[in-house]
């Protein structure tokens, strides 16, 4: 049974040797048996502790042990040796099913008292189209056809589109995309060894042999991706991944474009924005309220100017239309990659593929895991809490200070240190939570591998986005939402009022909150930790290898390692969780707040750009080969990408209409101001407060024209001190708050309606390959009833013979006998060499 996941999990890229090899093979030392031309389809490494001297194996038909010398020396291991003699007894009751099942191995000899030893395997063409045939593998025939392309301008406009792109195709072999083999339906292989698990073996995988030149290289990084060569090197999931994110890379260039026209027209318009310049102007007496008790003066509104050009950059009215282009950007973009996803699955042959689950021991304890998250959820949330209270302290010691620079940059100092330490809490949480969603979904123990996986993901995707996007939730809705008012504010600890926004709003800080996160972990967790980590664990387990080979070296090996050496030494396979997650938060980080922030699909394009070839690296000179597995999607994650889709309309609605000053902004200039203009919109957002309703001992001491003060402002909408309701909210609060909630489902709405208009008109499944489907079934048909119908004419002629003479004896009726053994022999002989040859048509 092992033996026959073995070559399921397999039988895709050795199929076809020449497929495989790609023409790169024979060029690469250590890829064959010593002395022999058969290929290393697969290798098993161990490391053995001898107590005796063994004696040698008897040899099977096709496997190759070499002798053990004499004299090997013996040591003493004391309680190890019955584990140790258990684990040799299972590896050679194993290799032995390997041999009767028809594969050929080939052993190091295990001359040393301990050391390292490879198990090197070669899965003969009998083997490979046997299993082929009963695990049902998708064969293609000797019958061709031709793909049929799009007409008139459609077609022109490609011809056109493969011209300019030319130079950036991949030098290597490119699939005939106007002919395809009609191949018949099968189902998909299984995907692990079990013997790992019980430390029998160290590790098993396949050799790497290409793909670096044209693909894993920096120097590359403006070619399209080889995705066949890709898909046939790593199998269909891994496949599937790269093409996904060469299609979302793809898609951050327009939007990033678009992103940076927005970014300039606030940069045009920042001179001609009259609330920013009514804020700068020094002439305009905006004598604000004190931003702390005591240790803080009354100050000028003109102080904030620069904050406020700078909120302008993002707070304009192109990001409302920047934020509905991204809502429907997202939806185009999951259309095209379920169209490209139908496409590759076409051209793959995993159109009929039904996923296989391999089942485990089912013991569910969902409660357990339920707590546990809900802990790591209270984690995250204490940690944001945790920097806020650094925050309202922060600022609460600099305003002691004496310095007059450190106090005016308080806010300043404030913002950068807190989103730096937001940042490294970020990392920790990440790496912490990404452990703790393995153990929860291990100690599950969910009955199938998919449900493993999935359960893993959900847990995981739910722990790091609460992580990375509550900081920025926090700036977003409730900062500055709890402040209270001068002489009633609200309080932490008995001493620290709550932050609130800058003058401009809290939509800068949002801004840069976002930008440091986002860059910061693109930068450190993506990059530095993807390349730094990898390479440190290669150096401490070939120092670790390295001292126990000194200690008795091999005199049998060549001095130049060989391939399944160089292999052993990289980090093995854990999976695509972790490359999917990391460009899932980043979706998130340019879908759900790029209202605040439109160079993000900029950055996130140009980290990608890094990012492909990164990966490409890591895979082919990093990591060991992964066994191949067989997927038609992309699984859950394209339900995760389709939820943040929307969830972004939701949050973006509400960041225009909450946090940013555009809502105020309309209502002021189509239902307050006098003229239809902005002047005034300043004036109009400053409520007075006296300043004798200040509590005692809140005032600011040692003010220099504390005396000359009657009113301070600050930027709510209250009722005046004269006003019979003083301090309470005015008409003008609820009217906005109104148009603010009429925004959010106007939004909400129009972007939902053009979502789902886009879906409607981009069909999930391209024309051209539904009709090649439906045609592809038909040719099947046609190609097997023309197959034995020439097979009926045969055996009609030879029965037609046969009644011509059946008068001619014993004699010749023993010749037709013969001759018909013959053809029947013929007829098997025409089928195995189709079956050897197929893949050359």
């Amino acid at each position: 049974e092992i033996c026959k996941e073995y070559v399921q999990s397999h039988i895709l890229l050795i199929i076809d040797e020449n497929t495989y090899q790609l023409g790169a093979v024979d060029s690469v030392s250590g890829m064959h048996f010593r002395g022999s031309k058969r290929k290393v389809d697969y290798v098993l490494a161990y490391h053995y502790r001898k107590r005796l001297a063994q004696h040698q194996q008897g040899t099977n038909s096709g496997q190759h042990i070499p002798q053990e010398p004499l004299g090997a020396q013996v040591i003493e291991l004391g309680p190890l040796d019955a584990l140790e003699e258990e684990k040799r007894l299972q590896r050679e009751e194993y290799e032995h099913n390997l041999v009767a099942a028809g594969l050929e191995i080939e052993k190091d000899a295990e001359n040393k008292s301990q050391g390292l030893s490879f198990v090197r395997i070669h899965a003969p063409w009998q083997v490979l189209s046997r299993e082929a045939e009963l695990h049902k593998i998708k064969m293609p025939t000797k019958k061709m056809y031709a793909i049929k392309e799009e007409g008139g301008i459609l077609k022109k406009l490609n011809e056109i589109w493969c011209k300019l792109t030319e130079p950036l195709q991949p030098q290597v072999p490119q699939e005939n995309t106007k002919m395809k083999s009609l191949s018949y339906p099968f189902s998909r292989e299984k995907m692990y060894f079990t013997l790992i698990a019980n430390n029998v073996y160290d590790a098993a995988y396949p050799l790497h042999d290409l793909l670096y030149q044209e693909w894993a290289r920096y120097g590359v990084f403006y070619k399209f991706q080889p995705i066949d060569l890709i898909r046939k090197y790593f199998g269909e999931k891994i496949g599937l991944y790269f093409a996904w994110l060469g299609l979302y890379t793809e898609f951050l260039i327009p939007s990033s474009v678009v992103g940076i026209f927005v970014f300039l027209y606030g940069c045009i318009t920042i001179e001609s924005d009259i609330p920013s310049k009514e804020m700068c102007d020094q002439r305009n007496a905006f004598t604000m309220c004190p931003l702390c008790d005591k240790f803080c003066d009354y100050w000028n509104l003109s102080s904030a100017c620069a904050t406020a050009r700078a909120s302008h950059l993002f707070d304009n009215p192109a990001t409302v239309f920047f934020s509905i282009f991204m809502a429907l950007w997202a939806t185009m973009f999951l259309e095209q990659w379920k169209r490209l996803q139908m496409r590759l699955s076409y051209f793959w042959d995993l159109t009929g593929l039904e996923e296989e689950e391999v089942s485990f021991f089912s013991l569910i304890i969902l409660k357990l895991t339920n707590l546990y998250i809900s802990l790591q959820i209270m984690l995250t949330f204490s940690a944001v809490f945790g920097v806020i209270v650094y925050r309202i302290t922060t600022a609460a010691a600099l305003s002691f200070s004496t310095n007059e620079t450190t106090r005016s940059n308080i806010r300043v100092t404030v913002t950068a240190t807190a989103v730096i330490i937001n940042l490294i809490v970020i990392l920790i949480l990440d790496e912490i939570y990404g452990a703790v969603a393995k153990w929860l979904t291990e100690i599950e123990v969910p009955k199938t591998e998919k449900a493993f996986e999935e359960r893993l993901i959900l847990k995981a995707f739910l722990l790091k986005f609460v992580n990375s996007y509550a900081p920025i939730f926090y700036v977003a809705f409730f900062k500055g939402r709890f402040v209270g008012r001068p002489g009633h504010y609200v309080y932490v600890f008995d001493g620290y009022r709550m932050e609130e926004c800058a003058p401009g709003g809290c939509l800068m800080e949002l801004c840069i909150q976002l930008s440091i996160i986002m860059l910061g972990k693109q930068l450190i967790q993506n990059n530095l930790f993807e390349i730094g980590i990898p390479k440190l664990k290669k150096l401490f387990r070939k120092l670790k290898d390295g001292r126990t080979e000194l200690k008795e070296m091999n005199t049998n090996q060549s001095k130049d390692p060989q391939q399944w050496d160089l292999d052993y030494s990289l980090e093995p396979f854990t999976g695509l969780t972790p490359e999917y997650m990391e460009m899932i938060i980043q979706f998130g980080f340019v879908t759900l707040f790029v209202a605040s922030f439109p160079l993000a699909p900029l950055f996130a394009l140009l980290n990608n750009i890094i990012e492909v070839r990164l990966d490409a690296k890591k895979f082919v000179t990093e990591l060991r080969r992964p066994d191949t597995v067989r997927a038609k999607d992309i699984g859950i994650w394209y339900n995760i990408l389709s939820g943040i889709g929307k969830l972004s309309v939701i949050i973006n609605a509400f960041v225009i209409a909450v946090t940013s000053d555009f809502i105020p902004r309309l209502m002021y200039q189509y239902a307050y101001s006098q003229n239809g203009t902005m002047h005034g919109f300043v004036n109009h957002t400053l409520s007075y407060f006296n300043v004798s309703h200040l509590k005692a001992g809140t005032q600011p001491e040692n003010s220099p024209f504390a005396q000359d003060i009657l009113f301070c402002r600050f930027k709510d909408y209250r009722e005046p001190p004269w006003s019979p309701n003083q301090y309470e909210f005015s008409k003008q609060y609820w009217a906005v708050l109104s148009a603010r909630l009429a925004f959010v489902i106007l939004f909400q709405n129009l972007v939902m309606f053009l979502s789902v208009l886009v879906d409607w008109m981009i069909p999930d499944i391209p024309k051209d390959i539904s009709e090649q489907i439906k045609k592809e079934k038909s040719v099947l048909v046609d190609f097997f009833l023309k197959e034995e119908h020439e097979k009926l004419k045969l055996i009609e002629s030879f029965i037609t013979r046969d009644k011509h003479k059946h008068k001619s004896g014993t004699k010749d009726q023993r010749s037709r006998a013969a001759s018909f053994c013959q053809f029947n022999q013929s007829q098997k002989g025409s089928v195995a060499s189709f079956s050897s040859q197929h893949t050359e048509v």
